[in-house]
Formats: C-alpha cells, sequence, structure tokens
C-alpha cells in the first residue's frame, strides 16, 4: 500500500483496537469485585495480562519478520475478540483469568507488528511522522474507550465486554479486507534466532529499549497513584480526574500527531531529550497540585514530554534495524510492558512513604533515561567514527 493510503488505515485499526481494549478498563475492577475478586487477585488479573505481553511480544514480532505482518496482526485481533467474549460471558474468577492470559498472549502481537508494518512501508525521512500517528491513534483510542465503557456499563456491567468484541471484529475485517502486506519474505528470514537477540539488545541499541523501561516505569507510577494524590491535594473525584487524564491524552495525542514535523525538523535524537526535559518538568510541577486547573495543565505538560518519546525511540530503533523490524519492535514493546508491571507497584510503595516520592522518583527516572540516550549517542557516534 502507498503510505498515504495505509496511514490512515493504520490509524483507524490501532484506534479501533485501543478503543476497544479501553472500554473494559474502568469496568474489570467491579466485574471482578463481583466475582469475587480480593484487592491482591484484582492485582494479579491486571498484571497478568502485562506479564503476557512481557514475554510473547518479543516472539511475535519475531514471527512477523518470518511470515508477513498481516497474519500476525490478525492472530493479535482475534486473540483480542476471543478474550473479550470470555469476559463477557465470565461467571467464575478463574474465567476471568483465563480471558486475560489469551488476551494477552495473542494481543501482544499488536503493538510490535503494527509499529514494524509503519517501519515497513516508511522512508527514514518519514518513519517520525508514522510513528507519531500510529501514537496518537493509540492515545485517543485511550481517552475514547474507557468513556464509553463507562456509560454502556450502567446499562448492564457485561455489555462493555460484548461491544469491545465487535470492535475487535470490525477491525479484524478491515485488516482482512483493506490491509495490504508490508514485506516481501526472502531467505533472511532464516537468520539465527540467538544471533538476533544478541544483537538487538546488547550493545548501543540496548540503551534506547532501558529508556524505554524508565520511562514506562515512570508514566504507570503516575496512572497508579495520581488518582489518590489528587484527591488529598486539591480534593477532586473520580469524574474530574477522568477529564484530567483526557486532557492530558488530547495533549499527548495532538504531539504526536504532528511528529512528522519535528522530526523532520530536529530529528529523533532531539525530539527524546528534549521529551524527557518536559516530562520530568512536568513531573515537578505535578508536586505542586492545588487545582482542577493546575493538576489540568500539570499534567498537560507532562502529557507532551512522554507522549513523544515511544514514538521517537521507535522510529530511531527501526531505522538502526533496517530489515529485521518486527524484531525490535517486539523487544521495545516487551521492555514497556515489564515497566508497565514494576510501575504501579513501585508508585503504590514510593506513595505510601510520601504522596510525592512516586513523581520525585518520576524526576529520577527521567534523568536516568537521559543519561542513558546520551550514553547511546556517544557510542553510536564512536561506532560511526570507527574509533
Amino acid at each position: 500500500m502507498k503510505l498515504s493510503k495505509a496511514l490512515p488505515v493504520l490509524f483507524l485499526i490501532m484506534f479501533l483496537v485501543m478503543v476497544g481494549f479501553g472500554i473494559i478498563i474502568p469496568v474489570l475492577p467491579f466485574y471482578a469485585e463481583e466475582l469475587g475478586a480480593s484487592p491482591t487477585e484484582l492485582g494479579l488479573l491486571m498484571a497478568v495480562y502485562s506479564l503476557m505481553q512481557l514475554i510473547f511480544a518479543p516472539i511475535w514480532g519475531r514471527v512477523s519478520d518470518r511470515i508477513g505482518r498481516k497474519p500476525v496482526l490478525m492472530i493479535g485481533i482475534v486473540g483480542l475478540a476471543i478474550s473479550f467474549f470470555i469476559l463477557a460471558i465470565s461467571s467464575k474468577l478463574w474465567m476471568l483469568f483465563v480471558a486475560r492470559i489469551i488476551g494477552g498472549i495473542l494481543s501482544a502481537a499488536n503493538m510490535p507488528t503494527v509499529t514494524a508494518y509503519v517501519a515497513d512501508i516508511t522512508s527514514d525521512e518519514e518513519r517520525g511522522k508514522g510513528m507519531g500517528i500510529i501514537g496518537a491513534a493509540t492515545g485517543l483510542g485511550f481517552i475514547f474507550g474507557p468513556a464509553i465503557g463507562g456509560v454502556f456499563s450502567k446499562i448492564d456491567i457485561h455489555m462493555p465486554f460484548y461491544i469491545s468484541g465487535g470492535l475487535s471484529v470490525v477491525t479484524l475485517l478491515l485488516v482482512l479486507i483493506v490491509l495490504k502486506e508490508s514485506i516481501h519474505l526472502s531467505s533472511d528470514r532464516d537468520e539465527s534466532k540467538v544471533g538476533e537477540r544478541i544483537r538487538v539488545v546488547r550493545g548501543p541499541l540496548s540503551m534506547l529499549f532501558f529508556l524505554q523501561f524508565f520511562i514506562s516505569v515512570s508514566l504507570s507510577g503516575l496512572e497508579a497513584t495520581f488518582a489518590y494524590f489528587a484527591a488529598q491535594k486539591a480534593g477532586l473525584d473520580a469524574v474530574t480526574l477522568g477529564y484530567i487524564f483526557m486532557i492530558m491524552g488530547l495533549a499527548s495525542a495532538l504531539v504526536q500527531g504532528t511528529m512528522g514535523f519535528w522530526t523532520k525538523r530536529f530529528g529523533e535524537a532531539a525530539i527524546i531529550q528534549i521529551g524527557i526535559i518536559i516530562s520530568a518538568i512536568g513531573f515537578g510541577l505535578i508536586l505542586f497540585t492545588q487545582t482542577f486547573t493546575t493538576a489540568a495543565i500539570f499534567l498537560a505538560v507532562f502529557g507532551v514530554g512522554n507522549g513523544v518519546i515511544r514514538p521517537s525511540v521507535s522510529s530511531l530503533l527501526t531505522k538502526r534495524m533496517k530489515g529485521r523490524h518486527g524484531v525490535v519492535t517486539g523487544y521495545l514493546s516487551s521492555y514497556d510492558s515489564l515497566g508497565r508491571i514494576i510501575g504501579p507497584v513501585l508508585g503504590g510503595l514510593l506513595y505510601s512513604v510520601a504522596i510525592g516520592l512516586p513523581y520525585i522518583s518520576g524526576i529520577v527516572l527521567s534523568l536516568v533515561a537521559f543519561i542513558l540516550f546520551r550514553m547511546f549517542i556517544s557510542q553510536a557516534s564512536m561506532k560511526l567514527e570507527g574509533r
């Protein structure tokens, strides 16, 4: 497919996937509670999905390099549909765990495969734009999904899961009918898996994966604790918090949608560093939250900084790993999932010590990510110079 035709299709696919995923977010905790889940079991129910993604994202990325993007993406979407429909009919707690495990294993194919597809069809100059569009689709899906889920859960708590399953079926048909394969299979798909893994996760490139890990830890720590923080500092309730996260998501999606302009003007390396600095400033500002307005502004600042990092890292990695885009995007998703497992736990522990600690730690983690990226630039420059 031509770039001008493929990117809108990919945007719609990822938007529908993330809307379907987002719909269940506000509903699942209450649904699990109805089936007798304790707080610990609810935490495990959330964590097991990320754990499956951590394990299987690199596998699906590698498979997409070998057999093509389209079939692997269809597998991921089918996995989402199956998991949503199992959730809809669940009458026992163990059924929820089965649904989350199946969903985590199969849907781990979605993000790395779509990201690899974008890398396949874009030139180096257009890569940042393509990654930004996918990031914007993801962010907008997370904005609209929970809102839809909250509305329909008032009618019937099972309905959001059926809607999510139905959206997955629609998305599957869209991929099947409209999306064309982006790669031509060749003999290089037989490359040694061990050598491939070593080449991806060692050397200068490894610093980009750890950068994404630290950014993910800090973001998920904020997401897990900000509701308590804002309630105590500014007296905000669940409804106003929903608006605040919507504003943050819109700010992030807006800047991601203009990534093509920014990367052409400044390049991915500069955008990543600027994004990390703005994120750190956002974390610092959050400590001074006093009202709805300040909370919305400070989280919007954080959202702008955080929003540009993942697309730029994806763009930079796929430029460095030509021909094996699925492998590199799979590992990037895996490191992101690891951060989302550790982040909420770490954020909760820090919050229990002092309510501002998760955001102070966010500043520290941003500094670590910045140092790692500077090290990556230094080592990459030395390699290019042959030193």
